[in-house]
This record gives structure tokens, sequence and C-alpha cells, in this order.
């Protein structure tokens, strides 16, 4: 799940945050979203399965601040040892998501999560 301080806020129609991250060593990403399930960015999580990333979890919840949020998780399997992702699949992946998320105006970084946050 990821931290969000308010749903008072959206970064795009439809999206309260973003996150792409890889469990260590770092190749394979995933795509983290919290959403508004009323107002769901359908054409972009439609876009997200032409890119070939399925749905890997959700969960529906009620913030702290009584905004309803959907917890979306993505994942992309490649075609390296245990799905993983090759360095070209890597790089070809994350270029295709930076252009989807850049056309609703949603900047992201890609991240390598903690030891800690990745197994927990």
């Amino acid at each position: 799940m990821l931290f969000l301080k308010s749903t008072s806020v959206t970064k795009a129609p439809g999206i309260y945050e973003v996150d792409v991250a890889a469990k260590p060593p770092g190749k394979t990403f995933g795509v983290f979203l919290a959403t508004d399930p009323d107002n769901p960015p359908h054409a972009l999580l439609s876009a997200l399965n032409e890119l070939g990333f399925q749905t890997s979890y959700q969960q529906s919840y009620v913030h702290k601040d009584k905004g309803k949020v959907l917890d979306l998780h993505f994942q992309k399997d490649g075609t390296d040892l245990f799905n993983g992702w090759k360095a070209e699949e890597c790089a070809a992946n994350l270029a295709a998501l930076d252009e989807l998320f850049g056309h609703v105006g949603i900047k992201f970084t890609p991240r390598v999560m903690s030891l800690a946050e990745a197994y927990s």
C-alpha cells in the first residue's frame, strides 16, 4: 500500500499516487497506484494492460481523511530468470511507462525498494 497523505488532491483525474518500484536488485519494476474508486482512470488502466502489465493486487480501503481509495499493483513478466526483465526490457518498459504517465501529466522516478519494504 502506498503512503497517501490525503485524498483531497490528485496527481491526475482518478489517481492519488503513483510509484514505480522494483525489489532488489532492481531490474523488474512494478507499478503501484492509489486510485479513486468512484472516478477510476479507465483509459490509463487499459493502457497499462495493453503494455502487458497485469493486476497482481487490489484492495479498497477508507483513508483516515474518509476518502475512498483503491490500491492497485501491476506487474509484467520478462524473459529473464524467474520472469524478470533483461536490461533491454527494463529500458523499454520504463520508457513506455514514462510516456504513458506523461500523457496525464505524471512524472515518476523509478526506485529500488529496501529489503525490508520488498519482503514485508
